[in-house]
């Protein structure tokens, strides 16, 4: 019986198998130190890219959140708006995809916004959170298109506290106006590891790392 714990699990394995989610010692942007790396941008298969598109329009389906536009943030949610729209697709949803530029271009076309025409309610598609610049930017170009963003969909909620006490995730809803969902929790990687006996050092420092910088109730 396929259950939302064990399918959580199955989508922690698919990441370790591609090499997105690491274990070890990483320094973040931040500079923090963490036992963890999360990359989707080390997904680079035909196979791992059907797989993720899956998982995300599962995610969709699940929320039930209405929209009209997939956007990509330049540049690793682009390949992820790719992939769920293809998803979508193959569960009889025909939906269009745009994305962003990092530089408006000043010849052909011009401009900032690639694909579809960013007009209605537009969901987003990215990774994981750190700052949510890149998100920020794309729904800047969408409200100035006269687009509504209507949600934002992750891989992974890493649940770290930011400058406010609240996560990155509920920060950034609370500027966009819109809800943020996530594929997986940082506690769904937590449960992952304590349940194998081999990944028992990566479970500890895990631990460690979750109680001095995450929101665990986030």
């Amino acid at each position: 019986m396929v259950t939302a714990a064990n399918s959580k699990s199955a989508f922690i394995e698919f990441l370790l198998a591609h090499g997105v989610l690491k274990f070890g010692s990483f320094t973040l942007n931040s500079g923090r130190e963490s036992p963890y790396f999360f990359n989707l941008g080390a997904l680079a298969s035909g196979p791992g890219l059907q797989r993720l598109g899956d998982a995300y329009a599962q995610a969709i389906e699940h929320v039930g959140i209405e929209f009209d536009v997939l956007f990509g943030p330049a540049y690793k949610g682009i390949p992820i708006a790719v992939a769920t729209s293809v998803a979508l697709a193959g569960r009889g949803v025909d939906v269009s995809v745009a994305y962003n530029r990092k530089e408006a271009k000043d010849h052909g076309e011009g401009g900032q916004l690639v694909g579809a025409a960013v007009t209605g309610k537009i969901l987003l598609v990215d990774d994981v959170l750190t700052s949510g610049k890149a998100i920020l930017q794309s729904a800047g170009l969408i409200k100035a298109a006269g687009a509504e963003v209507a949600g934002v969909v992750i891989a992974l909620d890493r649940a770290e506290k930011g400058a406010s006490g609240q996560t990155a995730v509920a920060e950034l809803s609370a500027e966009l106006g819109c809800p943020v969902f996530s594929i997986a929790h940082v506690r769904d990687v937590l449960g992952f590891l304590s349940s194998r006996a081999e990944h028992a050092a990566s479970s500890e420092a895990m631990q460690r790392y979750v109680q001095e910088f995450c929101v665990w109730n986030a």
